[in-house]
């Protein structure tokens, strides 16, 4: 089979401060999964950029494999998805609809509870004076729109109106879009890999992210620092155990939460979502990623191929079970 890996590739010359393109994949990776997919297929590479339909036009692939972030705007990670559905070629991972409402966090929390499935309360802020609803500080204070913790910092979480105020008008001014205010839950937090179509996904062992591996006096938050800056292949952070270390009754009500949630946003083939305790220890979903990140370096900490790997998956595996998804839910459709 013939398969274009579509991708977005990180400048090398962006300082490591800088989040604006956190989210697109550095060559290490689009190289790891070209090998990977090459083991059993003909691979050719397609940027996502301005061209990208010319490629994929002249490459004439029997299936993309999507790991493309988008250029810009709201729903850039469902562009490509988008015109593959115009063009009818199928494609791995989730509908440009799904992929739309993932990176909308206030259209996931939406959903979220339209299917009575927990999630922080919150509330989408246009102006920095704007009125805000939540009843109690903490606070986190995030962009509506980004992911891979663009955005987010130690200052993110804010303990009264004159920093939630600064926090808000940082993010108008710097992402130029809302900022989503969040009641902050005290909690331990997960990260949570499924794999499948339908009834059938099955969910893989569960990561925490142990904030004990920071610095004192960082904010227990999965931050933009803590992801990017201080945990580097070259100096890595004990940030993740897995499989977390949780008894059966909280195994069972993440996966069962984890499987609801993949349903209610209609992932498909393979979603991460994050989670965290609130006060009283019970889980509530943060975020859904239905385009996981997957960087291949042991030292990397990526979530869905730690995860995978403590299930018994090498990361050549991990994408040929994607693909293996991705076509079995394209025959079973006609």
């Amino acid at each position: 089979m013939k398969i274009a890996l579509a991708y977005n590739l990180k400048p090398t010359s962006v300082p490591a401060w800088d989040d604006t393109y956190a989210e697109w994949d550095d060559l290490e990776t689009i190289e790891a999964v070209r090998d990977a997919l090459a083991a059993d297929h003909e691979v050719v590479l397609v940027e996502a950029d301005a061209r990208v339909e010319s490629r994929i036009v002249q490459a004439a692939p029997d299936l993309i494999f999507n790991m493309a972030e988008g250029w810009h705007g709201a729903w850039r990670e469902a562009q490509l998805p988008a015109l593959l559905e115009h063009l009818k070629i199928p494609f791995t991972g989730s509908s440009a609809r799904t992929l739309a409402l993932g990176l909308d966090k206030a259209a996931t929390k939406r959903v979220l509870r339209q299917h009575g499935l927990p999630t922080p309360d919150g509330v989408v802020m246009h102006q920095p004076d704007q009125a805000c609803d939540l009843s109690s500080f903490p606070l986190m204070v995030k962009p509506l729109y980004e992911g891979s913790s663009k955005g987010i910092w130690g200052e993110s979480v804010v303990s009264n109106p004159v920093d939630l105020r600064r926090q808000v008008r940082r993010v108008l001014e710097r992402y130029e879009q809302p900022a989503l205010v969040e009641t902050f839950l005290p909690g331990r937090e997960f990260t949570v890999a499924l794999l499948g179509n339908g009834v059938h996904v099955e969910v893989l062992p569960v990561v925490e992210i142990r904030f004990s591996a920071l610095h004192r006096e960082a904010v227990p938050i999965y931050s933009y620092e803590a992801k990017w800056l201080w945990d580097t292949p070259a100096r890595p952070l004990d940030i993740f155990h897995c499989p977390a270390e949780i008894d059966a009754a909280l195994a069972e009500q993440l996966a069962a939460l984890c499987r609801r949630a993949f349903r209610a946003l209609e992932c498909r083939d393979w979603c991460r979502i994050d989670v965290r305790l609130d006060a009283c220890g019970a889980p509530a979903i943060l975020e859904m990623n239905p385009l996981p990140g997957i960087l291949p370096h042991a030292d990397s900490h990526s979530c869905f191929p730690q995860a995978a790997a403590q299930a018994g998956m090498t990361y050549t595996d991990l994408i040929r079970r994607v693909v293996a998804l991705a076509c079995e839910r394209y025959e079973s459709s006609g």
